[in-house]
């Protein structure tokens, strides 16, 4: 199967799955059972996990398998597998492999393999006590920007000049099929009319889609159609239908075996809120902080002494909470009547939260409060709900909070939509922001894109690793089929990229439908949902449905390993795997046809014996096999995902 004496070395794998650890989230003061695999034509005489216990170096040799019984059950033919035991006491478990032959140490780490004892920045890590939210492992959640998506009741409409927010009067959207105006004129203030009710109406077209998750943007009663600038966190805006029609949702969705998250920003509030109260828009001016210095309230918040206040990012509309106040992080998500723990309760019982620029909440210049407050949120939220999901909007590295007593996920931007994106064309997003970066136009390569995942995914505990929250877009991100610049076939390689990297999936509404928008304008990527089309009929909804079905069904996407096979040019090829399972995703951003070679050997013989003529969409493959290797002709810029799995 091997043609050259170290391609043995590709087939070495582990990882924090239940093919690797007997139980990947194990209770402190429990015995496991770790194993790594490599092919049986192997040079290697002895391999030993690397740890430390109680902060001390320990070495365990590692018994090679032959019960014919756990080979079966865990190991493709053709692989040996290695195991020991370990019993774990402390908050994480970290580990190395040493693996030896006649004339040689390797050393094995998340990071790879290296002939040199690496540092422990890239070690295998097992968290105990770490309560996962297991469902989101091969999740596809459907976002949804509430005002946009469905008019379902149009007596709960607003009306022409209801009411004026920041100066300027709200207006009801006649045409639903309109072009969204943009803020400059609008100032978010233009409703449509999409509501809760026009979401339960939608539930058989999303089960039908496939989806098993609604990420739902903020619904709690705001002025603006984004409803980030809360006025009450305790009750549903009245547009939306209100607490009654909420209630009704999650019935239904829970009834069709869908989950629900909310979308809540605890980091600021409106100044139309109660408990700020700037202008007495929607609250007498004797309730709130801003215009009663002895009120409650007033710790909420951080006052100068000419009552000025400080506020998200300098945005007057939107003034910082304070959470030096015990008060505040009682009636958040301390109190059993709290703002968290209320909607995890029945008749709501919903299933996590979605929490807006948690990058910087409870993070103010000298008082950085941040990983004291993260941990008493995620307390309080698993006291109500043990599998509630924590996500949280961070868009760079933010591995700090990712260690199993803070956050699941970030909104995955740094380790999905971003290197996505950047591959198939588009300049990082973070970069347009500055002239001198985003002028500069580098075609990102397939080495690029791997070093990139590699670098995020492989910092990761493998438990939090299956919790991530993949996504192209969302509400703050023009739509990437919108762009001018990306092909359809590029637009196709990101969804599948995006699909089949380890953790959950998410679309942002309308995507399958091939919405309209404008690029890059906010307004362009918030446009409503186009009902009137033939929605099932479009190839994004023939793609996206075939891979709801996929992405949820297969095992290789809930618990399997991840690993690159290919990364040369502009072709990048990564797999997905069980002992039986096997998919490969082929992305190409290149302008050549390419042919690639995928050393299959590495994840058992028998997954060599049927190759498929086409990809899952039923496109052609030219493909080979030989020596374990697969061969497969790539035309310039397209992409496949294959499935060799035994059947």
């Amino acid at each position: 199967m091997m043609t050259n004496n170290n391609d043995w070395l590709k087939s070495v794998y582990s990882d924090g799955s239940k093919w690797f650890v007997s139980n990947p989230l194990p209770k402190k003061g429990e015995k496991i059972t770790i194993a790594l695999q490599l092919s049986e034509d192997s040079p290697v005489k002895a391999v030993v996990l690397r740890t430390k216990l109680n902060g001390v170096e320990r070495l365990f040799k590692m018994k090679k398998i032959t019960d014919k019984n756990i080979l079966a059950t865990n190991t493709a033919n053709g692989l040996s597998r290695y195991e020991t035991s370990i019993q774990v006491f402390e908050k994480e478990l970290r580990y190395q492999f040493y693996l030896t032959t006649e004339d040689c140490i390797y050393y094995y780490t998340e990071n790879g393999i290296t002939t040199y004892i690496p540092n422990e920045a890239y070690d295998f890590r097992i968290l105990t006590d770490y309560q996962q939210p297991t469902w989101v492992k091969n999740a596809v959640f459907y976002q949804i920007f509430p005002e946009r998506f469905c008019n379902g009741n149009p007596d709960n409409d607003v009306k022409d000049n209801e009411y004026v927010f920041d100066g300027y009067p709200v207006k009801k959207v006649k045409d639903w099929n309109s072009v969204p105006e943009e803020y400059e004129k609008a100032h978010c203030l233009d409703f449509y009319g999409g509501d809760l009710e026009g979401i339960t109406q939608k539930i058989p077209y999303l089960k039908k889609l496939g989806i098993t998750a609604i990420y739902l943007n903020p619904i709690f009663y705001g002025a603006t159609v984004h409803k980030y600038d809360c006025l009450d966190y305790f009750h549903v805006d009245p547009h939306f239908g209100g607490d009654e029609a909420f209630e009704e949702l999650c019935k239904e969705l829970h009834k069709n075996d869908i989950k629900i998250i909310l979308d809540v920003s605890i980091n600021h509030t409106g100044i139309a809120c109660k408990w700020f109260n700037r202008d007495g828009t929607f609250f007498p001016k004797t309730q709130g902080a801003f215009n009663n210095p002895n009120s409650e309230e007033r710790e909420f918040y951080f006052f100068g002494k000419d009552n000025s206040y400080k506020s998200w990012f300098n945005v007057t509309t939107l003034p910082t909470l304070n959470y030096t106040s015990e008060k505040l992080r009682n009636r958040l998500y301390r109190d059993s009547d709290s703002l968290v723990k209320k909607w995890l309760k029945p008749p709501y019982s919903t299933d996590g939260w979605r929490f807006d620029v948690a990058d910087t909440m409870a993070r103010n210049d000298e008082l950085q409060l941040h990983h004291e407050v993260w941990p008493e949120i995620r307390k309080s939220i698993k006291e109500e709900n043990s599998q509630a999901y924590i996500l949280a909007e961070d868009w760079s590295d933010c591995t700090d909070f990712l260690n199993g007593d803070e956050w699941d996920s970030p909104m995955n931007y740094i380790g999905s939509s971003r290197p996505i994106r950047q591959f198939f064309g588009e300049t990082d997003i973070l970069n347009t922001r500055l002239p001198e970066l985003n002028n500069v136009k580098y075609k990102m390569t397939a080495k690029d894109f791997s070093g990139r995942i590699s670098s995020i995914l492989n910092r990761l505990p493998f438990a939090i690793r299956q919790v991530q929250f993949n996504l192209l877009g969302s509400h703050d991100l023009p739509r990437m089929h919108n762009n001018p610049k990306i092909s359809k076939d590029a637009y196709k390689g990101a969804v599948i990229m995006m699909f089949t990297l380890p953790g959950s999936a998410n679309i942002y509404y309308g995507d399958e439908a091939e919405i309209d928008g404008t690029a890059p304008a906010m307004e362009g990527c918030r446009y409503p949902m186009p009902w009137d089309k033939d929605i099932e009929s479009t190839d994004a909804y023939k793609m996206y449905s075939t891979l709801t079905k996929i992405k949820t069904t297969s095992p290789a996407f809930a618990d399997g390993g991840f690993k690159f096979l290919w990364d040369e040019d502009y072709v990048v090829a990564f797999a997905r795997f069980t002992p039986k399972d096997l998919f490969i995703t082929v992305a190409s951003s290149d302008t050549e046809d390419r042919e690639i070679k995928l050393p299959i050997y590495i994840f058992g013989k028998d997954f060599s014996k049927n190759i498929p003529k086409t990809d899952v969409f039923g496109n052609k493959l030219e493909t080979s096999v030989d020596s374990g290797f697969l061969k497969v002709k790539i035309p310039a810029g397209k992409s496949y995902l294959i499935d060799l799995s035994i059947k």
